[in-house]
């Protein structure tokens, strides 16, 4: 069994300029250096949630991705968040996901927020995986996948211990935000972290933050408000396990197949 030591990094971020964030970032964590095993970021990262794809992707294994790749040999962590992405001609909501050694793989936002007209701008991507990092099974996910709960279900093609999402979920519908992390949690008996940016972004949208890091039974281990803010939670896999086994819930869930 493992103890997973997660940073959530709730904080605003400077519209659509790249290298300004990604200073930014790095400057608050390289503090964290032998202190965290995973940092959670938000949905694009470096420029806020814009549709000026043409403008602001960045290739494939370009700036921030590097960036992305030495940050986390400094501080001997993983960590991930998505960035605006241009590949093979059509662009991406890629979620990175970068270990020591240099080690990257990516996640592509399926679910498109089509009342942001993403779905216009950006092409889905195919079917959401799970990674073992430091013995623990993770999950990563963006934003809007929130909605989907059949995506996310734990099954045997996608087991995990920790379901998480970056995001630039807007103020308005912070209710749903709060709600959906503990029903994931919750009908997953998975520990469950949602990293939300905070602050207006350059459309005027507010977003509220209220990054959590919520457990197996929907208690939260971490409320962020607000307000800018960094917390480390440690996330256990021995109550996990003896509680699955104690109520066996998903014994008794329906079996499906995914179209995708």
């Amino acid at each position: 069994m493992s103890t997973l030591r997660v940073t959530l990094v709730q904080q605003p971020l400077v519209w659509g300029e790249p290298a300004a964030n990604r200073e930014r970032f790095a400057a608050l964590l390289t503090p964290l250096a032998g202190g965290t095993d995973l940092v959670v970021l938000p949905e694009t990262l470096t420029t806020g949630f814009s549709m000026e794809v043409e403008r602001l992707g960045e290739p494939a294994r370009g700036p921030t991705s590097e960036w992305i790749m030495d940050l986390a040999q400094e501080l001997d962590a993983a960590i991930t968040g998505s960035v605006i992405t241009a590949d093979g001609g059509r662009y991406y909501n890629r979620l990175l996901w970068a270990e020591p050694g240099r080690k990257l793989r990516h996640y592509d936002k399926r679910h498109l927020f089509r009342m942001g007209r993403e779905h216009q701008h950006f092409t889905p991507g195919a079917q959401a995986w799970t990674t073992s990092w430091r013995g623990v099974r993770i999950c990563p996910l963006v934003c809007y996948d929130l909605r989907f709960p059949v995506y996310s279900r734990r099954r045997a093609a996608l087991d995990y211990e920790l379901l998480l999402y970056v995001a630039n979920w807007p103020a308005p519908r912070a209710l749903a935000w709060r709600t959906l992390l503990r029903a994931r949690a919750i009908e997953n008996q998975a520990y469950v972290i949602g990293v939300n940016r905070v602050g207006p972004d350059g459309h005027g949208i507010a977003h509220a933050g209220d990054s959590a890091a919520i457990d197996y039974l929907g208690q939260p281990l971490a409320e962020l408000g607000g307000e800018p803010a960094l917390a480390t939670v440690e996330l256990d896999s021995a109550p996990l396990a003896a509680f699955r086994e104690k109520f066996p819930a998903h014994l008794d869930a329906d079996r499906f197949t995914l179209e995708l």
